[in-house]
């Protein structure tokens, strides 16, 4: 007889109350210390002491605010949370991990009800918003109604296109606008990908979800080459998120 394993470390970490409320925290939001410290309504060390339990364990990140240095963003490493949820099933019977991801990972089926409408900012919708809304379009197959703005918008940046286009994306049609062109209008789900974006947020009618998405912008990389990876990287890691944003979206619809 196989001697019992010990059970995977993910599940020892998430049995814990504080940590498993802070991981459901970060699945819908990038937050701040002291704001997971508000939602669960616990000690800001205490809080604190778990969230390094789980950067140690390379289940959440971290990046410094870019609206205000002293404060730090975490989020959920969503992949890797992915990947030892699925590896800790199958660890226990072949029948675990990843059974429903392809249903999950399907654009949202049409329905009778007005569709799901969601808008991107960050400050200048140039580079990490148009690309978001590029790439939500895309997975979705318009089945989502998806725009995206800013509060000092200019051109759409060339290295955009082009990160887009390597992933047979054309958004040479989109173009910058004014979060002030959207005012008084209800969309199901605002995310903000810029920190200032954030911070500087307007209120929209019919209590749309708001997520913020902590991303660096690539168009302040300094060297041309680094830069154009820090897009590559950022389509990557948008595509990573719009892919979990659309399964929410679509058991939502289910009613799940």
């Amino acid at each position: 007889m196989t001697a019992l394993a010990r059970p995977p470390i993910v599940l020892k970490l998430l049995a814990h109350d504080v940590r498993w409320r802070i991981v459901m925290a970060l699945a819908r939001s990038d937050r701040r210390g002291q704001e997971l410290a508000q939602l669960l309504r616990r000690p800001q060390n205490l809080v604190s002491y778990h969230l390094q339990q789980l950067l140690k364990h390379k289940l959440v990140g971290e990046r410094r605010s870019a609206a205000d240095g002293r404060d730090v963003y975490f989020s959920l490493r969503l992949e890797e949370v992915r990947h030892l949820l699925s590896e800790s099933g199958q660890a226990l019977h072949p029948a675990f991990g990843g059974a429903n991801e392809a249903q999950d990972r399907a654009e949202p089926a049409a329905s009778a009800q007005a569709p799901v409408r969601v808008l991107f900012l960050c400050t200048h919708n140039s580079a990490r918003s148009q690309m978001a809304e590029a790439i939500l379009r895309h997975l979705s197959k318009g089945q989502v109604e998806v725009t995206s703005a800013g509060n000092e918008p200019s051109a759409i940046h060339p290295l955009a296109v082009q990160a887009m286009r390597a992933r047979g994306i054309k958004i040479d049609g989109q173009r910058s606008k004014h979060l002030s062109e959207f005012a008084g209008q209800r969309f199901d789900y605002i995310v903000t990908v810029c920190d200032i974006a954030r911070e500087s947020c307007p209120v929209f009618p019919g209590d749309p979800e708001m997520i913020h998405w902590s991303f660096a912008d690539p168009a302040a990389v300094a060297d041309p080459q680094a830069r154009a990876r820090a897009f590559e990287r950022t389509a990557t890691e948008l595509t990573t998120r719009i892919n979990y944003l659309l399964m929410l979206i679509n058991r939502q619809q289910r009613g799940e």
